[in-house]
């Protein structure tokens, strides 16, 4: 639910206080954060987390926050308006935590936050990595699958566990993705009194199920014969599952540059194949988003098998044909048209759903498309470009080049006007 379509609800009389807890519950808060829990008249929280307040200091009624949880909030707050309200939240509370569900289903309530140093920050003091180097991975209501994108040699995570199995389930994900060698640490019970750890290299992880409340810390090392996959744009062909239906290579990193993907923004790629387009604009960063519209239903399921593989499981995949499949989609920023350019009406929908300032990039192989993007080009501008790769092949006992098929690219901005040889 977005701040804008955010329920109403009776604003309190003074602001909700949101207190962060840790795994040592009321001997690790501050004073501040006791005061606050003691004049309390009613606690929201989990049940563990309200299980750590001592009931002699703290008297308010007790509400166990319910599942799913956004919907509730705002029906919650209503219910107990003009009560003191203290809200339990573990750890940092703006970090992957109630703050920002309460930030964005009530977005005038007004609060008053008293944060507890968060897991992330006592697994780094207790391995003594810096912060700032660590690359975070949540997986609590968020699918494994996630992890493979921030799997690069030499790289440490943390990943924030959704309970006792998780270790395991991380220990098959980096053995299945060529990182078997990967060392292990899953910190338990971070800061309370039974905090525990144990370590192991994933390809040999010995431990049972532990704690459920628990972090796994990965030092990223790839297998020998691992795929080395890179952090821009242009994965190695062989990194897709694919009928031949596929974007190569090369082309695919001229097409990312060409699409300019930014933080937040959404792509759809029309005639989907393998989805590398998409894919490959969603491991650009964590808060891009897109969708794929495939017709073929077996091209369809292996799009989603490409995207949970390479790490980007958010991945949409619509199957249907363009451009009737594209009625009711989000607002794109950017759309890839990479097959069907000759279908009726195809173009002109891409080009209505597109905002001013939005991108379109479409490549054809064939004469008959290439005229459509050649007439789309005189009227809208833009930028129209020829690519052509050659690899060296064996030819009998030297080395020759083999040309693959020539590319033609179309990029174009909305509302930017003709550029070069334009005349609408």
């Amino acid at each position: 639910m977005s701040p804008s379509s955010a329920v109403p609800y009776a604003s309190p009389v003074e602001p909700v206080t949101v207190v962060g807890v840790g795994a040592d519950g009321w001997a690790g808060l501050t004073g501040p954060a006791r005061e606050a829990l003691r004049a309390a008249e009613v606690i929201f929280g989990g049940r563990r987390q309200l299980e750590l307040l001592p009931p002699s200091d703290c008297a308010g009624e007790r509400v166990v926050w319910p599942s799913p949880l956004r919907p509730a909030v705002p029906r919650l707050l209503a219910e107990h308006a003009g009560r003191r309200i203290a809200v339990l939240a573990s750890g940092d509370p703006y970090f992957y935590g109630i703050g920002r569900t309460l930030a964005e289903v009530a977005p005038h309530l007004p609060l008053r936050v008293l944060p507890h140093p968060s897991s992330v920050t006592l697994a780094c003091a207790r391995l003594g990595w810096a912060l700032e180097e660590c690359e975070v991975v949540s997986v609590v209501g968020r699918p494994l699958a996630r992890i493979a994108a921030a799997l690069h040699p030499g790289r440490r995570l943390l990943v924030l566990s959704a309970g006792a199995h998780t270790p395991g389930e991380v220990a098959a994900l980096l053995r299945e993705r060529g990182f078997g060698p990967s060392r292990m640490r899953v910190l338990e019970q971070l800061g309370g009194p039974h905090e525990r750890a144990c370590a192991g290299t994933a390809d040999d992880w010995p431990h049972p199920p532990g704690d459920p409340l628990n972090l796994v810390a990965v030092e990223c090392a790839p297998s020998p014969d691992g795929l080395r996959l890179g952090a821009v744009p242009g994965l190695p062909d062989a990194a897709y599952e694919h009928d031949g239906q596929l974007t190569k290579r090369y082309v695919r990193a001229a097409t990312l540059a060409a699409l300019a993907p930014a933080p937040g923004e959404l792509l759809w790629d029309v005639g989907g194949g393998a989805g590398s387009i998409a894919v490959e604009w969603l491991r650009t960063h964590p808060a891009c988003a897109a969708l794929t519209v495939e017709r073929n239903p077996e091209r369809a399921a292996r799009i989603s098998r490409n995207a949970d593989r390479l790490g980007v499981p958010s991945l949409r995949v619509v199957t249907g044909t363009a451009p009737g499949a594209l009625a009711g989609l989000p607002t794109p920023d950017a759309v890839f048209v990479g097959g069907g350019l000759t279908a009726p009406g195809l173009l002109d929908a891409c080009w209505a759903a597109l905002p001013e300032g939005g991108r379109l990039v479409a490549n054809t192989v064939t004469l008959e498309s290439e005229a459509l993007l050649v007439e789309w080009y005189r009227r809208c501008g833009g930028e129209l470009v020829r690519l052509s790769v050659a690899h060296g092949v064996p030819v009998g006992g030297f080395t020759g080049w083999r040309q693959a098929m020539p590319v033609t690219q179309w990029a174009v901005r909305k509302g930017a006007g003709p550029e070069v040889g334009g005349d609408a």
